[in-house]
């Protein structure tokens, strides 16, 4: 059996006030993984964990069979560069350059070309060559999002990747992140105050009480 894209083994953190504590989940390729809860319940610091930015104060966070923490700077830059991507609600795009040229930074470092079939999922194919400060905040997530994807990830991390899109948008981007997971047996873990949108993926969990507990399974 292979391992799990991602697995969690009684994590703990805190910061000036404990977080959580014996978080504990498993996460297989093809599959996606919603984390809702209210603000300050350690939802990003978990992501932040699991996507190598953070060692926990206790527990275990691997990524496809190998302790995270354990591994040396260069390996944990391998995986920063070629197996995940990370979506944050700010989007750090490059604001002197083109969606287009933010784009192919990251494919170029990846050392993958650009999907334009992605471009046109994301309704962005149209503004990809205007500059990012000509776009919409609704434009320049989607071009993140693409930024991410165009890396062909196998595991996608998103912080909040909806939270500044109306409804139909969300929607939208939620579609093509699911779209993508399964065409290429890649593993979404998403972190949402949505609980609509936490919905759309096969497992939601809720971060409350230093606890995290299972809401729904499909």
């Amino acid at each position: 059996m292979s391992s799990p894209a991602i697995e969690a083994i009684d994590l703990a953190h805190s910061f000036d006030y404990p977080l959580y504590r014996e978080v504990s989940f498993r996460l297989s390729e093809a599959q996606s993984m919603a984390v809702v809860g209210r603000s300050g319940s350690g939802k990003s610091t978990l992501l932040h964990t699991l996507s190598t930015f953070l060692r926990p104060n206790a527990g275990t966070a691997k990524l496809f069979g190998q302790d995270i923490y354990m591994q040396k700077s260069d390996e944990i830059t391998k995986l920063r560069r070629y197996d995940i991507g990370i979506i944050f609600q700010a989007h750090y795009l490059f604001k002197g350059m083109s969606g287009r040229e933010n784009i192919e930074i990251a494919s170029l470092l990846a050392n993958k070309m650009i999907d334009t079939a992605l471009l046109d999922q994301l309704e962005i194919a149209n503004v990809i060559d205007q500059k990012i400060g000509d776009l919409s905040g609704g434009q320049q997530q989607r071009v993140s999002i693409a930024r991410v994807l165009s890396k062909q990830p196998k595991v996608i991390f998103a912080d909040e990747p909806t939270g500044n899109l109306d409804n139909e948008t969300a929607s939208l981007v939620m579609h093509v992140l699911l779209d993508y997971i399964y065409r290429t047996n890649a593993a979404l873990f998403l972190v949402t105050h949505d609980d609509a949108i936490a919905g759309r993926c096969d497992r939601s969990y809720r971060l409350e009480g230093q606890a995290l507990s299972l809401v729904d399974a499909l």
